[in-house]
């Protein structure tokens, strides 16, 4: 859950700074989302989440 909010907040943002710097258009953005959104609801979905979880896992494992 914390993996989910955190994931959707960091995308939230960069889409925020492309919308806003990088002239990246509204009809884009809305593209994106309901992709996003279908892609969730797909039967691809449990292997993306587990990619992700699998790289926060090893980003989390870095020692600097």
């Amino acid at each position: 859950m914390v993996l989910s909010i955190s994931g959707v907040l960091l995308f939230g943002v960069i889409v925020f700074l492309f919308f806003r710097k990088d002239n990246l258009k509204l009809s884009h953005a809305i593209v994106c989302a309901l992709f996003g959104f279908y892609l969730a609801g797909s039967a691809i979905a449990p292997g993306i989440e587990a990619g992700g979880a699998t790289l926060a896992d090893f980003i989390g494992n870095l020692s600097l």
